[in-house]
């Protein structure tokens, strides 16, 4: 809740995804062991995830920084992959670079997702803003039955979180002011950039998203102006 004890006037949520509103890694370790499963080989996919995931905010640094073109965040772990998949033994396949690759647009909802987005669809407008891709997110959407009313991401700012650019589009895409929109995370880092460029915020944290023994995110660095547990709380805060 704010300081003054009543929710934020804002008239739209924005979200980021991985993570706040998807179980990204229980996921994708599934789908890489049904992968390993197939192809009758033995590798600890939870190490393999965590090599692969760590090329992502390398990736979009070197982009936000001018020294790689822009690219989506697709390329940036296909291409991670390609060299990854050697090292593990694996020849790195164009068709299971495709297929690996495309398990980011398959992922699970946290419990509380898709009934505390509904609640809050009924008075604000609601929108993911990821560092996704554009397709990546319309097609998370549809597999993930997540009722947005819109899709943004990085890709319409030709930047990556935590560039201001990005949240600033955001707003302008929907025709409102940063202080009529709230940036809800489970990234810190995510609503500190949010508040620089004027938007408001909301935690909700995932203590489980890095799976046993995460140490980062799990409680609040800031007097945000809304701290839920989950959507749920997140929809009776807001008076959804």
């Amino acid at each position: 809740m704010s300081a003054a004890g009543r929710p934020p006037a804002v008239q739209a949520l924005a979200f980021d995804t991985y993570g706040t509103v998807v179980d990204w890694r229980r996921s994708l370790l599934a789908a890489l062991e049904r992968f390993g499963e197939r192809r009758r080989v033995a590798v600890d996919w939870a190490a393999f995830l965590a090599e692969w995931k760590a090329a992502y905010r390398p990736g979009l640094d070197r982009v936000n920084r001018g020294d790689a073109p822009w690219m989506t965040v697709d390329e940036i772990y296909a291409r991670a992959l390609e060299a990854l998949l050697p090292r593990y033994g694996l020849p790195p396949d164009p068709a299971d670079v495709a297929e690996l690759t495309g398990a980011w647009r398959r992922l699970a909802p946290w419990p509380d997702v898709r009934a505390g987005l509904e609640r809050l669809r009924r008075r604000y407008v609601i929108t993911p803003l990821s560092n996704a891709s554009f397709a990546g997110m319309v097609h998370l959407a549809r597999f993930a039955r997540l009722p947005w009313d819109c899709v943004i991401t990085a890709e319409n700012a030709r930047c990556y979180k935590p560039r201001p650019e990005v949240y600033q589009t955001a707003a302008a895409l929907l025709g409102l002011r940063p202080a009529d929109v709230l940036m809800v995370a489970a990234h810190n880092y995510d609503l500190h950039a949010a508040r620089a460029v004027g938007l408001r915020t909301a935690f909700v944290p995932r203590p489980e998203e890095h799976g046993p023994g995460q140490t980062t995110d799990r409680a609040p660095e800031a007097a945000w102006d809304v701290i839920a547990t989950d959507f749920g709380d997140l929809a009776d805060r807001l008076g959804a």
